[in-house]
């Protein structure tokens, strides 16, 4: 089975930008994986799921400032994230839509002044 593994996390202050980044183990279609985030006392949640028709649906809360990008030599899915807010806080997770990957070990995204 295909693993993934996250990277790109750190703390950033509100209005910030990190890029995280999705390693997946072997040549795959990443065009499968999107992201999800889990908060401290809440449930997982998506916040970037692929489409069958190749597009890319986002959750409200992220449109407009979260960008995916993909590098197929790398076997990579890469999430941007711009204008940070606090309440992006989170373990940020990369997985298909719905989940059927093990869960990799996630990567911390902190947003706070």
């Amino acid at each position: 089975q295909v693993h993934v593994v996250e990277s790109g996390g750190g703390l950033v202050q509100p209005g910030g930008s990190l890029r995280l980044s999705c390693a997946a183990s072997a040549s795959w279609d990443i065009y499968k994986l999107g992201w999800y985030r889990q908060a401290p006392g809440k449930q997982r949640e998506w916040v970037a799921a692929p489409t069958r028709a190749g597009t890319t649906n986002y959750a409200d809360s992220v449109r407009g400032r979260f960008t995916i990008s993909r590098d197929n030599t790398k076997n990579t899915v890469y999430l941007q994230m711009n204008s940070l807010k606090p309440e992006d806080t989170a373990v940020y997770y990369c997985n298909t839509n719905p989940a059927y990957l093990s869960w990799g070990q996630g990567t911390q995204v902190t947003v706070s002044s």
